[in-house]
């Protein structure tokens, strides 16, 4: 018995004017999407709880079977493990942005206007000399991760966690100072450490050709960094000591190979697969049927439906939707022909006129042996919600999956 587990990040949404009314998923022509939906027992789910939005790094953990709300350790530790940092136990991780602010400190864009991959690492780069003189035995490392994403470990003795995001997510702001959240000496010396990071960053990133460059190029630039969602090791069972499997992750973005890597996901990397709408997400389909031979459970995520709801973008997320169908094809006809199970969801809501995550529910179809075929014929946030498996919370989802595989022990006599 094997499953997939596919989650299209930010795909769910809200009708939209200017797709008629339509959803971008009642909007486009996804047949792959649409099969999984009539082959299957459908559903929507509230990732956390109902009307509750969630962090794509909380909801993921929810949907693996973990309770954010005993475990969550902050978003930058899975960052972090996402990018290959060999995290320890009292380094304090950070998610950064590489963003655009004015000469007195309002923020422009905080996404640099999406920079390339290429400036981002070449501007990263330069951050790796910083020395954090003014708190001792304080060390600072910051990676680039994927566009304007990076991020920063403080690694030394004494630090916390405990200390607050200067990425106030909004745009014409200034930007703020990081502040320690409790009393502790450990929360003050790590958001002085963190302030001084930030000073000499600004300073080199300012007067760097690149972004001097850029500026003339007609190019925003990428002249501040902020960091959000301070995070530590997380300490919890794996996935394998909790249902006895061996299981996979594809991703491109460092979050949610953070987030699986966390809980025990081996992680099996694609080339050009990036995170972004230009991902090779054909080679992440051959590497999900390839790696169905070794593996109980694979995870795919895809995170081009959410890049483009948060840019605002709903007729190219229509389109996104349905190359992403397309491209699903092989797999499906896999899992079809192998009896395996395949669960399709979505990890938030993230409605194009909004351009950021909401508290609705996302909708979720279960494709395999056995399992309760409804009368849902397509694969949307209205059409699900009339399908057999009702309306689930994010954690349901994993027991569900492991009930199919015959992971899941009686509970009682």
């Amino acid at each position: 018995m094997k499953a997939v587990l596919i989650i299209l990040d930010g795909v769910g949404d809200r009708p939209i004017k200017a797709l008629g009314g339509l959803t971008p998923l009642q909007a486009a022509k996804a047949e792959i999407l649409d099969l999984i939906a009539e082959r299957g027992e459908c559903g929507i789910m509230d990732p956390i709880a109902p009307g509750q939005p969630p962090g794509s790094d909380t909801a993921h953990l929810a949907i693996f079977g973990y309770d954010p709300e005993k475990c969550y350790p902050g978003r930058g530790a899975f960052e972090a493990l996402g990018v290959g940092v060999d995290l320890k136990p009292g380094d304090v991780a950070f998610r950064c942005n590489l963003a655009t602010i004015s000469d007195d400190g309002v923020i422009i864009d905080r996404r640099a206007g999406r920079i390339s991959n290429v400036d981002a690492e070449k501007l990263s780069e330069s951050l790796k000399e910083i020395r954090i003189e003014g708190v001792d035995g304080v060390e600072a490392e910051f990676i680039h991760s994927s566009e304007h994403r990076g991020v920063l470990v403080l690694r030394g003795e004494k630090l916390s966690r405990m200390v607050s995001d200067v990425d106030p997510h909004l745009t014409g702001v200034k930007v703020p100072k990081p502040h320690p959240l409790d009393d502790s000496i450990e929360a003050k010396r790590t958001a002085k450490a963190l302030e001084e990071f930030l000073e000499k960053a600004g300073k080199i990133l300012r007067n760097h050709p690149l972004n001097k460059e850029r500026v003339k190029r007609g190019l925003k630039p990428a002249n501040a960094v902020l960091p959000r969602g301070a995070g530590v090791l997380p300490r919890i069972k794996s996935i394998n000591e909790l249902w006895g499997i061996k299981a996979a992750a594809i991703a491109g973005g460092a979050l949610y190979k953070g987030v699986a890597k966390a809980v025990g996901f081996e992680l099996i990397k694609v080339e050009g697969a990036d995170g972004t709408v230009n991902t090779n997400l054909k080679g992440k389909v051959e590497a999900v049927i390839s790696a169905l031979k070794e593996y109980d459970l694979v995870f795919l995520h895809i995170k081009a439906t959410d890049n483009v709801s948060h840019d605002k973008k709903p007729e190219k997320k229509v389109e996104v939707i349905e190359w992403i169908s397309r491209e699903l094809k092989p797999l499906v006809d896999t899992v079809l022909s192998e009896n395996y199970y395949l669960a399709l969801t979505g990890d938030h809501t993230t409605p194009c006129e909004v351009g950021s995550h909401t508290g609705d529910p996302v909708p979720l179809a279960i494709i395999g042996p056995g399992v309760r075929r409804d009368n849902v014929k397509r694969f949307d946030e209205i059409s699900c919600a009339l399908g057999g498996l009702n309306r689930i919370r994010g954690i349901d989802l994993m027991r569900i999956l492991m009930n199919y595989l015959g992971r899941v022990p009686l509970f009682g006599e």
